[in-house]
């Protein structure tokens, strides 16, 4: 057995964020557990699974040997459920090495990875106060059963007294009053753990960003965050302040940015690929060609009052969220370089704060974007879009082969998808690969079209564009639309709208928790693992 947790790198993500962030969330960390005894491990739960069907089902369940029949019996004297998600605890008989043993539903018929995922999830939530939990799901799928707990097992407590309860989900006791939890992954090699263990960091990752208060969390702070967080991990970090935007022409930028004491920020953080020899730099495809060369982008307004054109009271404080964007970008262009994707990674990483401030941008204005481009603005809520375009222009000046950007850009998105599907434009090939990826890593991410005759409506007669249509129609499209004119034609781009899949504001479900979901870093670094040929 290995514990995975530094996953092969020096210093784990959590590490790095303890040092700058007011507060973290919960870490599991994760440990291959191979063919290992459950009596030799020192655990507290054995977690199994069970089946739906004309009786009920125990299954990834090998380890409790001969007591699996009694165990078996005991849950349906409990009245237990194979429903999925449905967790039901008993305690142990003798000889089964732990004190309790935990069993969650996989629903009926042969359950995929999302659905060892969120059943994975749904445990590690139920089992809050437990510290070491030996997951069985690993005999079914061991990287889902790591990442599904992993996951579901975050909590994010805030800035509350120590010992307090999270959002309803569990009291902290033992090791997790400590931050931490082990999951011992059955089945699990120590190259699984070790790759479920950097995903769980990353997702880990950007939710603490967004999680955390914009009060302790504004542009230069998350810029130096971001720095400390890449340099940790050997990715090169440029950092372009106020006045060096200013002096480059990042009008977008520089005009959302104006109305708030706190200036705006771009970070750029370069990836050079990991080469098969082991050492960074640029690689050839599988093929022999040219590698792909990926560039990625995120908004991070990491806070949003809507500007002069004031959002309504009612809610704002999620807006602490609208750099969900730019947190997932930093969470996975810092996990290509832990786990060595032998494919080169550039993210522009715009950062502002959207405030009514004496210098504020005004609807009326005509600003100027990186690279010339004129905009009449319309309404200063569309504000993301501004803010990208810079960092887009400035993305192709690299001249990448892909270029996915990601924002929670309109609230268009959870009107024509929901709270938990993705909005995926772009150019259509790259696209629908990118949605079919995000579906299957179980993140939803959903193609959607960009009408032409909806692009019609960002024309002015007084600049080259407006940020916004006069029209409430296909405003998810219209935002893409708008976007697309900063990317250069022979670009394979893709824009992932998480409006409202970035920021669970209803019941936690599967491993998702409330608040910060973490959406779309796998699928993001689906796309470059795609990419890459891995």
């Amino acid at each position: 057995m290995t514990d995975s947790r530094t996953n092969g790198f020096a210093t784990p993500n959590s590490t790095v964020l303890g040092q700058l962030l007011p507060a973290t969330g919960t870490r599991v960390d994760v440990v291959a557990g191979g063919d290992a005894a459950v009596a030799d491990l020192g655990a507290d739960c054995l977690l199994v699974a069970l089946l739906d069907g004309d009786d009920l089902e125990l299954v990834a369940s090998s380890a409790l040997g001969d007591k699996a029949a009694e165990v078996l019996t005991l849950l349906e004297a409990v009245g237990a459920s194979a429903k999925l998600e449905k967790v039901t605890r008993i305690p142990a008989p003798e000889g089964t090495g732990v004190a309790t043993i935990a069993a969650v539903g996989l629903g009926d018929g042969d359950p995929d990875s999302e659905t060892i995922r969120r059943a994975s999830g749904a445990a590690a939530r139920a089992l809050g106060s437990v510290g070491h939990v030996v997951s069985a799901l690993g005999e079914l799928d061991a990287a889902a059963a790591a990442e599904g707990f992993g996951m579901g097992g975050y909590s994010y407590d805030g800035l509350k007294k120590k010992g307090a309860d999270s959002d309803g989900d569990h009291a902290k006791e033992d090791d997790e009053a400590n931050g931490t939890r082990t999951l011992t992954v059955l089945g699990a090699t120590e190259e699984e753990a070790a790759r479920a263990a950097a995903v769980i960091d990353a997702v880990a990752t950007a939710r603490d960003f967004v999680n955390t208060a914009s009060s302790h969390l504004y542009p230069e702070v998350f810029a130096d965050a971001a720095a400390k967080l890449g340099e940790s991990a050997g990715v090169e970090v440029e950092v372009l302040d106020d006045e060096a935007l200013a002096a480059g022409g990042f009008g977008g930028l520089t005009a959302v940015g104006g109305g708030s004491a706190r200036g705006p920020r771009l970070v750029r953080m370069t990836w050079a690929g990991r080469s098969g020899d082991g050492k960074a730099g640029n690689t050839a495809a599988a093929d022999g060609g040219a590698a792909p060369k990926v560039a990625l982008v995120g908004k991070g307004v990491t806070f949003d009052t809507g500007g002069i054109s004031l959002k309504p009271g009612a809610n704002m404080e999620n807006m602490i969220s609208d750099m969900g964007g730019a947190a997932a970008v930093v969470a996975t262009v810092v996990l290509a370089a832990r786990l060595g994707l032998p494919v080169p990674v550039t993210a522009t990483i715009p950062m502002a704060e959207n405030m009514p401030g004496g210098r504020a941008y005004r609807p009326g204005d005509v600003i100027t974007q990186y690279g010339g481009t004129t905009v009449e603005i319309l309404n200063t809520d569309a504000e993301g879009r501004l803010i990208l375009a810079d960092a887009l222009v400035r993305a192709c000046e690299d001249e990448p082969t892909h270029l996915i950007d990601t924002a929670t850009l309109t609230g268009a998105q959870l009107i024509a998808l929901g709270g938990r599907t993705p909005g995926v434009l772009g150019t259509d090939e790259f696209r629908d690969r990118v949605s079919e990826l995000s579906r299957e890593v179980g993140e939803g991410g959903w193609s959607m079209p960009i009408p032409e005759e909806l692009a019609e409506g960002l024309k002015s007669p007084v600049a080259d564009l407006r940020n916004v249509s006069n029209s409430r129609e296909g405003g998810m499209s219209v935002a893409a639309a708008y976007l697309r004119e900063f990317v250069r034609d022979d670009v394979e781009w893709v824009h992932i709208d998480v409006a409202g899949p970035a920021f669970n504001t209803n019941a936690p479900w599967g491993y998702t928790p409330k608040r910060a979901t973490g959406v779309p870093v796998r699928t993001m670094f689906a796309a470059l693992e795609d990419l890459a040929g891995k």
